[in-house]
């Protein structure tokens, strides 16, 4: 298991952490607003630009010096405000917002090209539209807003939450939300319509009526969904029939934090609270492996270049744990996955034999891993 990228900086929570559709770029965004892009760039180790955790990519901005930069909520700390970001479909845009106004970035020079939208209420989560200029924006106040980028005006606002947007995704039809409420809401992409509104199932031994954060992906196949709240990983068809459910059990019988797709939707990355991670069978919910946290965040780690690691399923949970806020799948590499912590790191994570192999010969170790680690620190 390969494990390389180490960013020494203070993470907004949720942190948003996204690769570029290139998947050659790897963008976070910081607790003063500032983005950071790492780029994997051709060298004499690597001519033909891999992304590839075998490789540190390279902290980099436009030879102007410019910096992409939030507009802040002053009246709230960094840590309390919202911080939500998501990249056009060509990687040529990025909107985000740090609990202040909205703004757009050109991602080739980082000038912004427009702010607008200042709070209250904040905007929670974004969405672009995948077939043209529009974005979906969640709000603290329950609100969906459709913004045309073309003509610098809301289209229409949607209703049905209850609580705060944590999460939305398109498909070619719809599009799909959910919120602090425990509710998911498909919404016609047409005539922005609802169509349906449901409750998360709750699992075994949870109450009936769930809260908390939800967040929500569309399968590659565009007609079932995931959804991803502390309590479990579910999937959804596009009914918003509950398909499958998996709640904590051991070995990892902790609150869920994190999870998403691999590229290819034959895999789901799930992080949990004390650390571990999980990797599913998209499909049935099996689980394939787990990674304890002392397999990557072990501190005699970083002194290793090759080594064996026992995986060890009796750590105890710690409050002083690092745990993955958010997991960002690679778009083409189906086995690379990258995790944003709550110590402010940014780790990719590979397996250790990274070349190309058909689903049904890749086989996640489930007693040990082959380790190869390598840290760079930046200070930002």
């Amino acid at each position: 298991m390969l494990i390389l990228l180490y960013c020494t900086y203070q993470l907004l929570l949720p942190v948003p952490l996204i690769y570029t559709k290139s998947g050659l770029d790897l963008l976070a965004l910081s607790s003063s607003g500032i983005h950071k892009l790492w780029k994997w760039k051709p060298s004499v180790w690597n001519p033909t630009r891999k992304s590839t955790a075998s490789i540190v990519p390279k902290l980099w901005q436009p030879k102007k010096g410019v910096v992409m930069c939030n507009d802040l909520n002053e009246s709230e700390s960094s840590k309390e405000s919202e911080a939500c970001m998501a990249l056009s479909e060509d990687d040529s845009y990025i909107m985000s917002a740090s609990g202040g106004k909205l703004c757009l970035f050109d991602m080739m020079t980082f000038e912004a090209i427009k702010t607008f939208m200042p709070p209250p209420p904040v905007a929670t989560y974004l969405a672009f539209h995948p077939q043209s200029n529009v974005i979906a924006i969640g709000r603290e106040d329950s609100v969906i807003q459709i913004y045309s980028l073309e003509i610098s005006q809301v289209i229409t606002e949607l209703r049905g939450h209850g609580k705060q947007i944590t999460g939305l995704s398109f498909s070619s039809t719809s599009l799909v939300s959910s919120g602090v409420d425990a509710q998911i809401c498909i919404w016609d992409k047409i005539r922005w319509e609802k169509k349906k509104l449901r409750r998360i199932q709750s699992p075994p031994g949870h109450p009936s009526s769930l809260v908390g954060e939800t967040k929500v992906q569309f399968h590659n196949d565009q007609c079932h969904i995931l959804v991803v709240h502390e309590s479990q990983i579910a999937i959804y068809d596009d009914q918003l029939e509950c398909l499958r459910l998996w709640s904590p059990i051991e070995p990892l019988s902790a609150a869920i934090s994190s999870a998403t797709y691999s590229c290819n939707g034959l895999q789901l990355f799930t992080g949990f609270l004390d650390g571990a991670i999980g990797v599913f069978n998209a499909i049935s919910l099996k689980l394939q492996c787990r990674i304890a946290p002392s397999a990557y965040l072990s501190a005699s780690l970083s002194r290793l270049q090759v080594d064996w690691v026992i995986y060890s399923y009796n750590l105890g949970n710690s409050n002083s744990t690092p745990h993955p806020v958010v997991i960002a799948a690679h778009p083409y590499c189906h086995n690379q996955f990258a995790l944003g912590m709550t110590d402010g790191s940014v780790l990719v994570i590979e397996p250790a034999d990274a070349n190309p192999v058909e689903h049904d010969s890749f086989i996640w170790e489930t007693t040990r891993l082959l380790l190869r680690h390598l840290r760079r620190t930046y200070t930002l």
